[in-house]
């Protein structure tokens, strides 16, 4: 049986210079990772009253129209995306896939630590963040602040995609997984909660919000945390995490009947992620929970998550780590927009 493999860095520029990942404006000099691609925000956004699935053969923009959009937003000179507000944003890339490539995409990790909700459509999807082999089209993302409210510009960047090269009667299959499980030391610090009502993230501020304005810190007794249902939890793995050269990663669920809480899975892991070669020994994967409709108790130790491995094509060009990455070698940490907690 055929396996399909994900890109590499260089075979994604191939990509972009053969026409199968086109765009408006020229590519950010950073905006191919060593597995993935960053898709960039458009310069207009639609306001929704609910999400939705275009359905086959139905081309997206057939479907922005009363009642659906409330209104239309100019993003040229900033806008704010509300919390609790749905928001559909065409991106500036576009994909011509032959049919030997199909896609899916991805919140960035940043994206994910401020609990900003995101996926991406196309022309006639039924489903999201999975784009068939054969596509033709425009990419839209769909936002929705949890949280924290986003100021946007077009150019910026919260969702990335990844391409597999596969073949009709190929399946995607892990080469391994590893279960992931929560530290919550007695003692020291754990995690953060995210405070209600805090102020606007600007997403062009990267280390120029003061944490304390958006989060609480969270310490423990007895190694045992009550989720709060509603309640936005960053927390961190007992694991360290390594992703070798010529595979990459994502989260999946464990299962999702093992408690009141959800685990949302923001971002890839690319290769090299706490790989010692590239800088990054003892990484730990960071976890956006959110309780559900009861308290919920986390404890020490719990498994809460799959880390599910995936083929590389080839080995990339440059590791994750050694061109600036944010999280390298991370441990408990909140997003990039953050300055490092103090305390």
């Amino acid at each position: 049986m055929s396996t399909a493999q994900i890109l590499p860095d260089h075979q994604i520029i191939d990509c972009i210079n053969s026409g199968i990942i086109s765009f408006e404006k020229p590519l950010d000099s950073d905006q191919v990772q060593p597995a993935s691609m960053d898709l960039r925000l458009g310069n207009r956004a639609y306001r929704l009253r609910a999400s939705f699935l275009p359905g086959r053969n139905m081309p997206v923009e057939r479907r922005l129209s009363a009642p659906l959009v409330m209104h239309e937003i100019d993003l040229s000179g900033g806008a704010v995306l509300e919390t609790g507000c749905i928001y559909l944003v065409p991106l500036m890339e576009a994909l011509n896939l032959p049919g030997d490539i199909c896609a899916r995409t991805n919140p960035k990790s940043s994206t994910g630590r401020i609990d900003v909700f995101t996926r991406v459509i196309t022309d006639g999807a039924i489903a999201f963040d999975t784009i068939a082999p054969g596509y033709t089209g425009g990419l839209w993302l769909e936002i929705s602040p949890r949280t924290f409210s986003i100021l946007v510009r077009p150019g910026d960047r919260l969702s990335q995609i990844r391409l597999r090269r596969t073949c009709p009667d190929a399946k995607t299959t892990a080469s391994k997984s590893l279960e992931v499980s929560l530290a919550l030391n007695p003692g020291a610090l754990v995690g953060f909660r995210a405070k209600r009502h805090a102020g606007v993230l600007d997403l062009r501020k990267i280390a120029g919000h003061d944490p304390r304005d958006f989060w609480e810190a969270l310490t423990l007794r007895d190694g045992a945390l009550v989720l709060d249902p509603g309640e936005f939890y960053i927390l961190a793995s007992k694991e360290a995490i390594c992703i070798p050269p010529g595979e990459a990663a994502e989260m999946a669920p464990i299962a999702p009947e093992i408690g009141e809480f959800r685990v949302h899975y923001a971002g890839f892991f690319d290769p090299g992620f706490g790989f010692d070669g590239a800088g990054g020994a003892g990484a730990k994967a960071v976890l956006e929970v959110r309780g559900r409709d009861v308290p919920f108790i986390l404890e020490d130790g719990q498994t809460v998550a799959r880390l599910v491995f995936e083929a590389m094509s080839d080995i990339p060009s440059a590791l994750y780590g050694t061109t600036g990455s944010n999280y390298q070698g991370q441990g408990l940490k909140l997003s990039k927009l953050f300055r490092a907690w103090e305390g």
